[in-house]
């Protein structure tokens, strides 16, 4: 199987689902979403709405007050987060959130060698990204942009069924979102199902097969 999939995307389904932070407003007030296996999926709206705390709750990295998350069969709140990153890959906004190893390369091997899979896939998404000549370097010796770059070939090594990419282009120059959007485009196109929170108007237009507008820890669109 080539490197841009393992297999083919999943169904996810988050039905009448809340969350709210202690002491605080509901943050994801009773929302259904469902995404079609293979599907593309942008989520938009105003910083606040509840977007990525929805995504979170497809990695069990929030659990929902109310309700319930599935990703195929698979219900999310019978299943720990490590579990869950056999079928979801997530990239956080930030990516100093994810990168952790003494290298590029060993940071972009490290997803796949945690679930037991080969790394094989690690130099062909290294060359994909344009990272092959920074593969030897400290992630934190690269600059902040290309670390986003770095975090994201982490997660496609892995080779999910489902991607979920916390704005996935934001603080990037032109060359490396170009390198950002192709891959993502080759795996929408390889039938893995994306959901993306952006406020990127032309990845939006390059990328969505539909657009979820989220306002107040709702659905509004």
């Amino acid at each position: 199987m080539s490197a841009s999939a393992r297999a083919a995307g999943l169904p996810m389904a988050w039905e009448g689902v809340s969350f709210a932070y202690e002491r605080g407003a509901d943050v994801v007030r009773g929302v259904s979403l469902r995404v079609a296996a293979g599907e593309s999926v942008v989520l938009a709206g105003p910083n606040g709405a509840g977007k990525t705390t929805l995504t979170r709750m497809a990695m069990g990295l929030v659990r929902p007050q109310a309700g319930r998350v599935s990703v195929g069969d698979w219900d999310v709140a019978s299943r720990r987060p490590d579990e869950m990153a056999r079928r979801v890959g997530y990239a956080f906004q930030h990516a100093d959130q994810q990168l952790f190893a003494r290298s590029v390369r060993e940071d972009v091997a490290f997803g796949p060698r945690q679930l037991g899979r080969s790394d094989a896939a690690v130099p062909a998404v290294l060359e994909e990204l344009a990272l092959t000549e920074c593969a030897a370097v400290h992630p934190y010796d690269v600059s902040v942009p290309l670390r986003k770059v770095v975090a994201l070939a982490g997660v496609l090594a892995m080779q999910p069924a489902v991607l979920i990419l916390d704005e996935p282009t934001a603080g990037l120059d032109r060359e490396m979102r170009g390198r950002v959007v192709g891959a993502l485009r080759r795996r929408r196109d390889a039938g893995i199902t994306l959901i993306a929170i952006s406020h990127d108007r032309a990845f939006i237009g390059e990328m969505a097969q539909r657009v979820v507008t989220m306002k107040d820890g709702r659905i509004a669109g």
